[in-house]
């Protein structure tokens, strides 16, 4: 039973999953927000443009 507690302990597998998990989450959350806010700016170009054609 001590060695099996002993194995578990030292088996370090599962926390490197999670800590690519973490790194993962982290990058999608950036892309997300990097993807919202040029969404918004080219979203403001069109509307911009848009605008100027009615009014030409």
């Amino acid at each position: 039973m001590t060695k099996i507690f002993k194995s578990f302990v030292a088996d370090e597998s599962g926390a490197t999953a999670i800590e690519y998990g973490l790194i993962a989450a982290l990058i999608a959350v950036g892309i997300i927000g990097a993807a919202k806010s040029l969404g918004n700016q080219v979203s403001g170009t069109f509307n911009n443009v848009a605008t100027a054609m009615k009014n030409a």
